[in-house]
């Protein structure tokens, strides 16, 4: 397998916190398992709510783990089984009231649910599923959607907002796995004018991270974000462009940008943006060109930081 990786499993840390949690959000309810001894079967982090963490990146086959669990306060008494599958018919309910993008349903062939009868083992609350889902078998450009649903849970109430995954692809040719390298320099001007930090040219940086792991994640067919390092506000990067379908693919029309909302969170932070971000290096031409990208931009305080960030 070229990828395999646990997803969404700050379950586990949720795992730990259902044994011991006095109450639970359902619905626009609250179950308080002490007063009431109520159970109820989920999927950790599911729903809607989740949409955008149940992105499958990967390339090569993704092994996607997740949560289920039986919600009350105490360990189970007895072992539960939690019964799982696959429902198409999300799919066309999701594309109806979104129609931003077309999700194809994930043919048979392309994913692999090995266990669909889960057994939450009597003393705990929670156990991981697996499903395989084989990227090589699918239309880069297409996006796709793969809902695993709790079909039926030994007679305990089913949870009605986190009771679905909806795994997705979205049709991107950058989405994925990525090495991150992180400069900056502490002042405005970086490492010189016409000078290229990934190829080591001009002033070293003053901090730097190199070699990290990163990802580049899909907005939508043409559009990806990605991380900036630059104080840990978690500010992203979001790109857009034209793709034109041919042999090679060719990629035009590319444009990096902070949005509102990002920005926001650096505001929330006392930092301004002085410069926007552009693009230290052009990114790819064509399907054949090296998937890199290399970002620069000014922000900070009065002499302002240059920030420069490569994802390849």
């Amino acid at each position: 397998m070229k990828a395999k990786y646990i997803k969404r499993i700050t379950a586990l840390g949720f795992v730990a916190l259902l044994s011991f949690s006095a109450c639970l959000k359902d619905d626009a309810h609250y179950f308080n398992p002490e007063a009431t001894q109520s159970s109820v079967a989920m999927l950790i982090n599911s729903g809607l709510a989740n949409f955008g963490k149940d992105a499958v990146t990967a390339p090569g086959i993704d092994t996607v783990k997740f949560g289920v669990a039986i919600a009350q306060l105490n360990p189970l008494a007895s072992a539960t089984t939690v019964v799982i599958g696959v429902d198409n018919t999300y799919v066309t309910s999701y594309n109806a009231a979104n129609s931003a993008i077309n999700y194809q349903t994930i043919p048979s062939t392309a994913y692999t649910l090995p266990a669909t009868n889960i057994t939450v083992p009597a003393g705990s609350n929670s156990v991981i599923a697996t499903v395989y889902i084989n990227r090589n078998l699918l239309n880069p450009s297409l996006s796709y959607m793969l809902p695993i649903k709790i079909v039926s849970a030994s007679g305990i109430t089913i949870s009605a907002n986190d009771n679905v995954h909806y795994y997705h692809i979205i049709g991107n040719d950058f989405a994925g796995a990525y090495i991150w390298d992180y400069r900056r320099w502490q002042n405005g001007t970086g490492p010189g004018a016409g000078q290229i930090p990934s190829q080591g040219q001009g002033l070293p940086p003053d901090i730097s991270t190199i070699g990290a792991v990163g990802a580049i994640n899909p907005i939508g067919p043409t559009e990806i974000a990605m991380l900036t390092g630059y104080n840990g506000t978690g500010v992203n990067y979001d790109i857009t462009f034209t793709r034109t379908a041919g042999t090679p693919v060719t990629y035009t029309n590319w444009n990096v940008f902070f949005n509102a909302t990002e920005i926001a969170k650096w505001t929330a932070a006392g930092i301004t943006n002085m410069v926007p971000p552009a693009f230290t290096v052009p990114p790819p031409a064509n399907s054949n060109a090296p998937k890199f990208f290399e970002m620069n931009y000014v922000s900070g305080g009065a002499a302002g930081r240059y920030i420069d960030d490569t994802y390849h």
